[in-house]
């Protein structure tokens, strides 16, 4: 629907973030927030989500939400796209989160899924001809033994992807928080899992965290 049709305004809001609306398994779409007048789910552009990782918010944190709203005024639709989201002070700082949750984004219908059980973080490996030419055969095997050692193959897969568009710099792999690796040696694989996956938990890897790429070039 074009814009035209739309009446839009900025908005304000002030909430409990409760959780976020996730797609395959890492993408952030949305986030869900818990305002006084009901629960609300808000689209994020891409500065929403700088702002958001940047902010390093989490769920059950008491936020701030600024953005532009859309209101179509023969339905009442109204849609909601954050640009801003900064942790705040809540009025009442006792105050408990009934629910903190991520939901995976499927197709029809959309499940809620618990984590870590439910939903794992998920490390992608360019399995074109050309990067298992360079290894990628040995990078995969590495990192199936290195997250079995460290008791998360339970927690995290591996799934071979099609092209990269880095075919000379490979292999290539690209962990839960988007940081890329190339020219990978499956020697450095141990190093890298222990950076990425701390001992405590790897839940927070579901949840979308930004990073800016990190190239790895020798």
């Amino acid at each position: 629907m074009s814009k035209e049709n739309y009446q839009v305004a900025q908005f304000h809001l002030q909430g409990w973030l409760l959780g976020f609306v996730v797609e395959d398994g890492y993408k952030i779409k949305s986030l869900r927030l818990a305002t006084s007048e009901g629960e609300a789910q808000i689209k994020l552009s891409k500065e929403g989500r700088i702002s958001l990782f940047r902010s390093a918010v989490k769920p059950g944190s008491w936020v701030e939400v600024f953005g532009e709203r859309k209101l179509k005024p023969k339905s009442g639709e109204i849609k909601l796209k954050a640009y801003i989201v900064k942790p705040s002070v809540s009025p009442n700082q006792e105050r408990e989160v009934a629910q903190v949750e991520v939901i995976q984004e499927l197709p029809t219908p959309a499940k809620k899924i618990p984590l870590p059980s439910g939903v794992k973080a998920t490390i992608l490996v360019c399995k074109k001809s050309d990067c298992c030419k360079l290894g990628a055969n040995k990078v995969c095997q590495a990192l199936e033994e290195g997250l079995r050692d460290r008791g998360l193959d339970d927690q995290v897969t591996i799934k071979g992807t099609g092209c990269m568009k880095r075919c000379k710099a490979g292999p290539n792999i690209v962990m839960p928080d988007k940081t890329r690796y190339t020219r990978i040696d499956a020697k450095e694989i141990p190093e890298i899992i222990d950076k990425h996956f701390p001992d405590e938990t790897i839940s927070h890897l579901t949840s979308p965290r930004l990073e800016y790429e990190t190239v790895r070039v020798r």
